[in-house]
Protein backbone atom coordinates (compact mmCIF):
# COMPACT_ATOMS: atom_id res chain seq x y z
CA UNK A 1 0.00 0.00 0.00
CA UNK A 2 0.33 0.46 0.14
CA UNK A 3 -0.04 2.14 1.94
CA UNK A 4 -0.17 5.35 4.12
CA UNK A 5 3.23 5.98 5.64
CA UNK A 6 3.52 8.20 8.67
CA UNK A 7 6.68 10.12 9.40
CA UNK A 8 7.43 7.55 12.07
CA UNK A 9 6.97 4.61 9.75
CA UNK A 10 10.65 3.92 9.27
CA UNK A 11 11.28 3.82 13.01
CA UNK A 12 11.12 0.62 15.03
CA UNK A 13 8.31 2.10 17.05
CA UNK A 14 6.44 -0.16 19.44
CA UNK A 15 3.20 0.84 21.07
CA UNK A 16 1.68 -1.38 23.70
CA UNK A 17 -2.04 -0.88 23.48
CA UNK A 18 -4.26 -1.97 26.34
CA UNK A 19 -7.99 -1.83 26.69
CA UNK A 20 -9.95 -0.02 29.34
CA UNK A 21 -12.06 -2.96 30.40
CA UNK A 22 -14.14 -5.72 28.98
CA UNK A 23 -16.49 -5.10 26.09
CA UNK A 24 -18.84 -7.62 27.62
CA UNK A 25 -18.45 -9.93 24.64
CA UNK A 26 -15.89 -12.58 23.89
CA UNK A 27 -14.77 -15.31 26.28
CA UNK A 28 -11.36 -13.70 27.05
CA UNK A 29 -9.64 -17.11 27.11
CA UNK A 30 -6.40 -15.34 26.13
CA UNK A 31 -6.45 -12.89 29.05
CA UNK A 32 -3.00 -11.43 29.69
CA UNK A 33 -1.40 -12.74 26.49
CA UNK A 34 0.50 -10.47 24.08
CA UNK A 35 0.21 -10.25 20.32
CA UNK A 36 3.01 -8.69 18.25
CA UNK A 37 2.00 -7.00 14.98
CA UNK A 38 4.21 -5.65 12.17
CA UNK A 39 2.38 -3.39 9.72
CA UNK A 40 2.87 -0.45 7.42
CA UNK A 41 2.83 2.90 9.21
CA UNK A 42 -0.62 4.50 9.55
CA UNK A 43 -2.26 1.55 7.82
CA UNK A 44 -5.18 0.84 10.13
CA UNK A 45 -7.58 2.44 12.56
CA UNK A 46 -5.47 1.74 15.64
CA UNK A 47 -8.43 2.17 17.99
CA UNK A 48 -9.43 -1.29 16.77
CA UNK A 49 -6.47 -2.67 18.70
CA UNK A 50 -7.88 -1.20 21.92
CA UNK A 51 -11.23 -2.80 21.19
CA UNK A 52 -9.57 -6.13 20.47
CA UNK A 53 -7.79 -5.93 23.82
CA UNK A 54 -11.01 -5.05 25.62
CA UNK A 55 -12.81 -7.94 23.95
CA UNK A 56 -10.16 -10.64 24.36
CA UNK A 57 -7.73 -9.49 27.06
CA UNK A 58 -4.85 -9.76 24.57
CA UNK A 59 -2.39 -6.86 24.66
CA UNK A 60 -1.33 -5.64 21.23
CA UNK A 61 2.27 -4.57 20.58
CA UNK A 62 2.35 -2.71 17.29
CA UNK A 63 5.50 -2.02 15.22
CA UNK A 64 5.81 -0.28 11.86
CA UNK A 65 7.81 -0.92 8.69
CA UNK A 66 8.07 1.26 5.57
CA UNK A 67 8.86 -1.21 2.75
CA UNK A 68 8.33 -4.89 2.07
CA UNK A 69 12.09 -5.27 1.80
CA UNK A 70 12.56 -3.89 5.32
CA UNK A 71 9.97 -6.35 6.61
CA UNK A 72 11.68 -9.23 4.83
CA UNK A 73 15.16 -8.32 6.04
CA UNK A 74 14.07 -8.11 9.66
CA UNK A 75 12.23 -11.43 9.62
CA UNK A 76 14.93 -13.18 7.60
CA UNK A 77 17.51 -12.08 10.15
CA UNK A 78 15.68 -14.14 12.74
CA UNK A 79 15.98 -11.61 15.55
CA UNK A 80 12.39 -10.36 15.38
CA UNK A 81 9.38 -12.32 16.55
CA UNK A 82 5.98 -11.25 15.28
CA UNK A 83 2.61 -12.98 15.33
CA UNK A 84 0.81 -11.14 12.51
CA UNK A 85 2.48 -9.31 9.62
CA UNK A 86 1.06 -7.35 6.67
CA UNK A 87 3.22 -7.95 3.56
CA UNK A 88 2.27 -7.32 -0.06
CA UNK A 89 1.58 -9.94 -2.72
CA UNK A 90 5.05 -10.52 -4.17
CA UNK A 91 6.66 -10.57 -0.74
CA UNK A 92 4.12 -13.13 0.43
CA UNK A 93 5.10 -15.32 -2.51
CA UNK A 94 8.78 -14.92 -1.66
CA UNK A 95 8.17 -15.81 1.98
CA UNK A 96 6.13 -18.86 1.00
CA UNK A 97 8.95 -20.01 -1.27
CA UNK A 98 11.44 -19.58 1.58
CA UNK A 99 9.24 -21.37 4.13
CA UNK A 100 8.83 -18.29 6.31
CA UNK A 101 5.05 -18.39 6.79
CA UNK A 102 2.70 -20.63 8.76
CA UNK A 103 -0.41 -22.09 7.16
CA UNK A 104 -3.67 -20.40 8.07
CA UNK A 105 -6.21 -22.52 9.98
CA UNK A 106 -9.45 -21.39 8.38
CA UNK A 107 -11.56 -23.27 10.93
CA UNK A 108 -10.49 -20.51 13.32
CA UNK A 109 -11.55 -17.78 10.86
CA UNK A 110 -15.33 -17.96 10.41
CA UNK A 111 -15.28 -14.35 9.19
CA UNK A 112 -13.13 -15.37 6.21
CA UNK A 113 -16.48 -15.94 4.49
CA UNK A 114 -16.69 -12.12 4.27
CA UNK A 115 -13.83 -11.96 1.75
CA UNK A 116 -15.02 -11.64 -1.84
CA UNK A 117 -14.17 -14.79 -3.80
CA UNK A 118 -12.39 -12.77 -6.51
CA UNK A 119 -9.72 -11.85 -3.95
CA UNK A 120 -9.09 -15.41 -2.79
CA UNK A 121 -6.41 -17.79 -4.08
CA UNK A 122 -4.54 -15.11 -6.03
CA UNK A 123 -1.33 -16.02 -7.91
CA UNK A 124 1.03 -15.15 -5.04
CA UNK A 125 -0.78 -17.71 -2.82
CA UNK A 126 -2.67 -19.86 -5.34
CA UNK A 127 -4.16 -22.26 -2.81
CA UNK A 128 -4.87 -19.55 -0.25
CA UNK A 129 -2.96 -21.35 2.47
CA UNK A 130 -0.78 -18.59 3.89
CA UNK A 131 -2.48 -15.20 3.57
CA UNK A 132 -5.73 -13.39 4.31
CA UNK A 133 -6.52 -10.30 2.17
CA UNK A 134 -6.42 -7.01 4.08
CA UNK A 135 -6.51 -3.98 1.74
CA UNK A 136 -5.65 -3.36 -1.90
CA UNK A 137 -4.90 -0.47 -4.24
CA UNK A 138 -3.12 0.66 -7.40
CA UNK A 139 0.03 2.60 -8.23
CA UNK A 140 -0.42 5.84 -10.14
CA UNK A 141 0.46 9.52 -10.44
CA UNK A 142 -0.70 12.16 -7.99
CA UNK A 143 -0.65 15.58 -9.67
CA UNK A 144 -1.41 19.21 -8.89
CA UNK A 145 -4.06 20.50 -11.28
CA UNK A 146 -2.81 24.09 -10.88
CA UNK A 147 0.64 23.05 -12.08
CA UNK A 148 -0.23 20.40 -14.67
CA UNK A 149 -2.60 21.47 -17.44
CA UNK A 150 -2.40 18.44 -19.71
CA UNK A 151 -3.88 14.94 -19.48
CA UNK A 152 -1.96 12.68 -17.11
CA UNK A 153 -2.40 9.54 -19.17
CA UNK A 154 1.13 8.23 -19.71
CA UNK A 155 4.18 7.43 -17.61
CA UNK A 156 6.09 9.70 -19.99
CA UNK A 157 5.01 12.74 -18.00
CA UNK A 158 7.38 11.68 -15.20
CA UNK A 159 10.22 12.16 -17.69
CA UNK A 160 8.95 15.48 -19.13
CA UNK A 161 11.65 18.16 -18.90
CA UNK A 162 9.15 20.97 -18.47
CA UNK A 163 8.40 19.61 -14.98
CA UNK A 164 12.07 19.48 -14.03
CA UNK A 165 12.45 20.02 -10.29
CA UNK A 166 8.75 19.38 -9.67
CA UNK A 167 8.70 15.58 -9.99
CA UNK A 168 8.69 13.26 -6.97
CA UNK A 169 9.63 9.62 -7.57
CA UNK A 170 8.66 6.92 -5.13
CA UNK A 171 11.53 5.77 -2.92
CA UNK A 172 10.66 2.09 -3.32
CA UNK A 173 12.90 0.13 -5.67
CA UNK A 174 10.29 -2.35 -6.88
CA UNK A 175 7.80 0.39 -7.81
CA UNK A 176 10.29 2.79 -9.37
CA UNK A 177 11.90 0.12 -11.53
CA UNK A 178 8.49 -1.33 -12.43
CA UNK A 179 7.27 1.99 -13.82
CA UNK A 180 10.42 2.39 -15.91
CA UNK A 181 9.88 -1.14 -17.25
CA UNK A 182 6.23 -0.47 -18.06
CA UNK A 183 7.15 2.74 -19.86
CA UNK A 184 9.51 0.74 -22.07
CA UNK A 185 6.77 -1.78 -22.83
CA UNK A 186 8.19 -4.56 -20.65
CA UNK A 187 6.51 -6.61 -17.95
CA UNK A 188 6.85 -5.29 -14.42
CA UNK A 189 7.86 -8.84 -13.48
CA UNK A 190 10.57 -9.33 -16.08
CA UNK A 191 13.75 -11.16 -15.11
CA UNK A 192 15.51 -10.26 -18.38
CA UNK A 193 18.75 -8.49 -17.51
CA UNK A 194 18.78 -6.42 -20.70
CA UNK A 195 15.29 -5.11 -19.98
CA UNK A 196 16.16 -4.33 -16.37
CA UNK A 197 19.31 -2.48 -17.37
CA UNK A 198 17.20 -0.55 -19.87
CA UNK A 199 14.96 0.49 -16.98
CA UNK A 200 18.03 1.55 -15.01
CA UNK A 201 19.14 3.72 -17.90
CA UNK A 202 15.71 5.40 -18.04
CA UNK A 203 15.81 6.10 -14.30
CA UNK A 204 19.29 7.59 -14.66
CA UNK A 205 17.99 9.92 -17.39
CA UNK A 206 15.10 10.90 -15.14
CA UNK A 207 17.20 11.58 -12.06
CA UNK A 208 18.26 15.11 -13.04
CA UNK A 209 14.58 16.03 -13.46
CA UNK A 210 13.60 14.92 -9.97
CA UNK A 211 13.08 17.04 -6.94
CA UNK A 212 13.56 13.94 -4.79
CA UNK A 213 12.89 10.28 -4.18
CA UNK A 214 10.27 10.17 -1.42
CA UNK A 215 8.07 7.96 0.67
CA UNK A 216 6.07 9.61 3.45
CA UNK A 217 7.64 13.00 2.61
CA UNK A 218 5.27 13.02 -0.37
CA UNK A 219 2.44 14.13 1.91
CA UNK A 220 3.94 17.44 2.96
CA UNK A 221 5.28 18.15 -0.51
CA UNK A 222 2.10 17.44 -2.46
CA UNK A 223 -0.30 18.86 0.10
CA UNK A 224 1.89 21.97 0.36
CA UNK A 225 2.03 22.54 -3.43
CA UNK A 226 5.79 21.96 -3.42
CA UNK A 227 5.74 19.56 -6.39
CA UNK A 228 3.62 18.98 -9.48
CA UNK A 229 3.81 15.21 -9.91
CA UNK A 230 4.37 12.25 -7.63
CA UNK A 231 4.46 8.50 -8.24
CA UNK A 232 2.53 6.95 -5.35
CA UNK A 233 -0.36 4.78 -4.21
CA UNK A 234 -4.11 5.30 -4.66
CA UNK A 235 -5.01 5.25 -0.97
CA UNK A 236 -2.39 7.85 -0.16
CA UNK A 237 -3.56 9.94 -3.09
CA UNK A 238 -7.09 10.08 -1.68
CA UNK A 239 -5.75 11.11 1.72
CA UNK A 240 -3.74 13.93 0.14
CA UNK A 241 -6.69 15.02 -2.01
CA UNK A 242 -8.75 15.33 1.16
CA UNK A 243 -6.26 17.92 2.42
CA UNK A 244 -5.60 19.68 -0.89
CA UNK A 245 -8.48 19.95 -3.40
CA UNK A 246 -6.04 20.95 -6.16
CA UNK A 247 -4.68 17.40 -6.25
CA UNK A 248 -5.90 14.56 -8.44
CA UNK A 249 -4.82 11.02 -9.30
CA UNK A 250 -4.45 9.08 -12.55
CA UNK A 251 -3.42 5.61 -13.68
CA UNK A 252 -1.55 5.85 -17.02
CA UNK A 253 -3.02 4.10 -20.04
CA UNK A 254 -0.01 1.79 -20.35
CA UNK A 255 -1.21 0.06 -17.18
CA UNK A 256 0.23 -0.14 -13.70
CA UNK A 257 0.71 -2.30 -10.64
CA UNK A 258 -2.21 -3.23 -8.47
CA UNK A 259 -1.35 -4.68 -5.11
CA UNK A 260 -2.90 -6.71 -2.34
CA UNK A 261 -1.67 -6.40 1.22
CA UNK A 262 -2.56 -9.35 3.41
CA UNK A 263 -2.40 -10.64 6.95
CA UNK A 264 0.05 -13.50 7.46
CA UNK A 265 1.47 -15.44 10.38
CA UNK A 266 5.26 -15.97 10.45
CA UNK A 267 6.31 -19.57 10.89
CA UNK A 268 8.15 -18.74 14.12
CA UNK A 269 5.15 -16.94 15.69
CA UNK A 270 4.74 -17.80 19.36
CA UNK A 271 1.05 -16.96 19.64
CA UNK A 272 -0.70 -18.83 16.84
CA UNK A 273 -4.14 -18.99 18.45
CA UNK A 274 -4.07 -15.32 19.37
CA UNK A 275 -2.97 -14.46 15.82
CA UNK A 276 -5.99 -16.25 14.36
CA UNK A 277 -8.24 -14.53 16.88
CA UNK A 278 -6.91 -11.15 15.76
CA UNK A 279 -7.22 -11.87 12.04
CA UNK A 280 -10.80 -13.04 12.52
CA UNK A 281 -11.56 -9.80 14.39
CA UNK A 282 -10.10 -7.75 11.54
CA UNK A 283 -12.32 -9.64 9.09
CA UNK A 284 -15.49 -8.37 10.77
CA UNK A 285 -17.41 -6.06 8.45
CA UNK A 286 -17.24 -3.11 10.87
CA UNK A 287 -13.48 -3.54 11.42
CA UNK A 288 -12.97 -3.54 7.66
CA UNK A 289 -15.09 -0.43 7.28
CA UNK A 290 -13.11 1.52 9.85
CA UNK A 291 -9.79 0.50 8.33
CA UNK A 292 -10.91 1.35 4.80
CA UNK A 293 -12.23 4.76 5.87
CA UNK A 294 -9.20 5.54 8.02
CA UNK A 295 -6.56 4.89 5.34
CA UNK A 296 -8.63 5.16 2.13
CA UNK A 297 -7.76 1.57 1.28
CA UNK A 298 -9.82 -0.54 -1.10
CA UNK A 299 -11.49 -3.37 0.78
CA UNK A 300 -11.58 -7.02 -0.36
CA UNK A 301 -14.32 -7.62 2.25
CA UNK A 302 -17.69 -7.89 0.51
CA UNK A 303 -19.62 -7.23 3.72
CA UNK A 304 -17.53 -4.13 4.37
CA UNK A 305 -18.12 -2.93 0.82
CA UNK A 306 -21.88 -3.01 1.45
CA UNK A 307 -21.36 -0.58 4.35
CA UNK A 308 -19.38 1.98 2.33
CA UNK A 309 -21.08 5.20 1.30
CA UNK A 310 -22.17 5.32 -2.38
CA UNK A 311 -19.40 7.79 -3.33
CA UNK A 312 -16.70 5.43 -2.04
CA UNK A 313 -18.27 2.45 -3.79
CA UNK A 314 -18.29 4.39 -7.07
CA UNK A 315 -14.80 5.90 -6.68
CA UNK A 316 -12.61 5.20 -9.72
CA UNK A 317 -9.58 5.77 -7.49
CA UNK A 318 -10.56 3.26 -4.79
CA UNK A 319 -12.17 0.74 -7.13
CA UNK A 320 -10.62 1.02 -10.62
CA UNK A 321 -12.53 -0.37 -13.57
CA UNK A 322 -11.96 -3.88 -14.88
CA UNK A 323 -10.44 -2.24 -17.97
CA UNK A 324 -7.77 -0.50 -15.87
CA UNK A 325 -7.03 -3.65 -13.87
CA UNK A 326 -6.81 -5.75 -17.05
CA UNK A 327 -3.89 -3.59 -18.25
CA UNK A 328 -2.17 -3.74 -14.88
CA UNK A 329 -0.01 -6.35 -13.21
CA UNK A 330 0.34 -7.73 -9.74
CA UNK A 331 3.96 -8.17 -8.73
CA UNK A 332 5.31 -11.69 -8.43
CA UNK A 333 8.32 -13.00 -6.57
CA UNK A 334 11.60 -12.87 -8.50
CA UNK A 335 14.67 -15.15 -8.61
CA UNK A 336 17.42 -14.33 -6.15
CA UNK A 337 19.79 -13.12 -8.87
CA UNK A 338 17.12 -10.68 -10.07
CA UNK A 339 16.72 -9.30 -6.55
CA UNK A 340 20.48 -8.76 -6.47
CA UNK A 341 20.27 -6.87 -9.76
CA UNK A 342 17.46 -4.72 -8.33
CA UNK A 343 19.70 -3.88 -5.36
CA UNK A 344 22.57 -3.02 -7.69
CA UNK A 345 20.35 -0.77 -9.83
CA UNK A 346 19.03 0.98 -6.74
CA UNK A 347 22.54 1.52 -5.42
CA UNK A 348 23.63 2.91 -8.79
CA UNK A 349 20.81 5.45 -8.52
CA UNK A 350 22.17 6.59 -5.18
CA UNK A 351 19.32 5.12 -3.16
Amino acid sequence: MKKLLASCAAMAMALTLTGCGSSGSGDREFEGQELHLYNWGEYMDESLNDEFTAKTGIKVVYDYFDTNEALYALLKGGSAEYDVIFPSDYMIERMINEDMLAKIDYEKLPNYANIDDKFKDLPYDPQGQYSVPYLWGILGIIYNTTMVDEPVDSWDILWDEKYSGDILMIGNQRDAIAVALKRLGFSMNTTDETELLGAENELKKQKDLLQAYVMDQSYNKMEGNSAALCLYYSGDALAMMENNPDLSFAVPEEGSNYYMDSMCIPKNAKNMDEAHEYINFMLEAESGLRNSEEVYGSTPNKETFKLLDPDSQASEFMYPSDEVLAKSEMYSALPEDTYKLYDEIWKNLGQ
